[in-house]
């Protein structure tokens, strides 16, 4: 159990590091069901279409090899 709560831990932290930059290099930053939320002067952006779509590449590229 704790191991697989350590990988999703570090999956995360990598893909909130990654996330920016891959959006950048693959154009994937508009996608529909990308949520841009401003509260109070700031903005969120919750990339919930690009997180889809990378996953299913991903699960694709995983199973493939």
């Amino acid at each position: 159990m704790m191991k697989w709560l350590l990988t999703l831990a570090i999956t995360v932290v990598l893909a909130g590091v990654c996330m920016p930059r891959l959006g950048a290099w693959f154009r994937l930053t508009r996608l529909p069901g990308d949520v841009t939320v401003r509260i109070a002067g700031r903005e969120t952006h919750l990339p919930f279409g690009s997180v889809l779509v990378l996953s299913l590449i991903a699960t694709a590229l995983f199973r493939w090899l």
